[in-house]
């Protein structure tokens, strides 16, 4: 699905408003994650995955880099993740579902900052 001119308008602005928050925002969703979806911390386990630790909040900077990366090519987020998408997927064998908890837990986060 193709964002019209106005979504990508609209992320963009989104993004800029968020500005240097964006890693604190993507650790905290990180946090959450791990604490209500247990079965996500598989894939970190050499990590300190206590809450403020400095492991997940390297990750949670990785993350927003990522999601900044997206931002800066909305016409093209299949070429600008692949790399990303490849690691995650045939690499690190990430199950997708939980990039929905991820989005799931975020989505809640957004809306409590509201």
């Amino acid at each position: 699905m193709a964002l019209s001119a106005a979504d990508r308008a609209a992320v963009r602005a989104l993004w800029r408003k968020l500005g240097s928050n964006v890693g604190i925002y993507t650790t905290e969703a990180l946090e959450r994650t791990f604490a209500s979806f247990p079965a996500t911390k598989t894939y970190f386990p050499h990590f300190d995955l206590s809450p403020g630790s400095a492991q997940v909040k390297a990750h949670g900077k990785k993350v927003a880099d990522a999601l900044t990366l997206a931002v800066a090519h909305l016409d093209d987020l299949p070429g600008a993740l692949s790399a990303l998408s490849d690691l995650h997927a045939l690499q690190l064998r990430v199950d997708p579902v939980n990039f929905k908890f991820l989005s799931h837990v975020s989505a809640a986060l957004a809306s409590s900052y509201r």
